[in-house]
């Protein structure tokens, strides 16, 4: 028997439902896996370190990473109607942000990319200070008066209202009408030098994992609300039917155009640096 392979993906409630039925052996002829819990700010700087075999990542971070790392044609997150959130004490508009304070849970982020190329286009003369916080603490500190905005990611798209928030624009919606793309939010990614055929059966086990889901929800359920960090279930399942879609299963045409999309303009913008032509293809 060989090592299990080392990886690492968040706590979220789409990371563990898509791997629960492989993290637990179910999935057939698929290789044991020895799971590490991470937010995706720390697993996107292992996976510039090159520390694990198998990581979930921003697709921010793969322009740095893609040497070592080939992109997985699923088991990731890109979807429509789910894009990050930029939230202030009042109501307001983009040009109220012009010079002001702004949170952030990294800059090594999807969420970042498409924070500034809508500013770029929205915020005349651009934003101030951005400053990178936990993103359990960004709303807090916008509700407090620390920042003037703040940029919010997973289940707080829907739990900004408890805190007396105001959603100033959906980053997501200004990617979607502006590309008519989906939003490439998370991307699984494995050591180029585990080998072509060694990375065909990962992604042949992520997209089983994620089908066996699907076919029984159930099973995944005491894994899923285990690492929810105290979430809401009916959150949980939000959260879910949110980030796990088609897209997981395969990326597909339009996955892939996403991607090289949002890279290509974070590229133009100076925001990373730019893919090789063939970057994104998986053996």
């Amino acid at each position: 028997m060989s090592e299990p392979l080392r990886i690492a993906y968040s706590p979220c409630p789409n990371d563990t439902f898509v791997f629960d039925a492989w993290a637990h052996g179910r999935v057939p002829g698929a290789p044991a896996l020895d799971v590490t819990f991470a937010d995706i700010d720390l697993t996107n700087g292992m996976a510039e370190r090159g520390e694990f075999d198998v990581l979930k990542v921003s697709y921010a971070v793969l322009p740095w990473v893609l040497e070592e790392y080939a992109l997985l044609p699923c088991g990731g997150a890109l979807g429509r109607g789910c894009g990050p959130l930029v939230l202030t004490r009042e109501p307001g508009d983009a040009a109220e942000l012009a010079g002001k304070t702004v949170a952030v849970p990294s800059e090594r982020s999807t969420a970042y990319l498409l924070f500034r190329l809508w500013a770029a286009a929205e915020v005349p003369g651009g934003v101030g200070e951005v400053v990178v916080l936990p993103f359990h603490e960004i709303m807090p500190a916008v509700r407090d008066g620390k920042v003037d905005a703040g940029l919010v990611i997973h289940e707080a798209r829907f739990t900004y209202q408890n805190y007396g928030l105001h959603c100033l624009a959906d980053m997501g919606q200004h990617w979607e009408s502006t590309t008519g793309l989906p939003i490439p939010l998370g991307a699984i990614i494995a050591k180029r030098s585990l080998g072509a055929e060694r990375l065909r059966e990962l992604a042949e086990a992520a997209r089983t994992s994620v089908r066996m889901a699907w076919d029984d929800p159930r099973a995944s359920r005491p894994y899923v609300l285990e690492h929810a960090q105290e979430m809401d279930p009916a959150v949980a399942d939000q959260h879910i039917g949110l980030y796990v879609n088609e897209f997981t299963a395969g990326l597909g045409e339009a996955g892939y155009a996403a991607v090289r999309g949002l890279l290509t303009r974070a590229a133009a913008e100076g925001l990373v640096p730019p893919l090789g032509p063939d970057a994104l293809a998986f053996p």
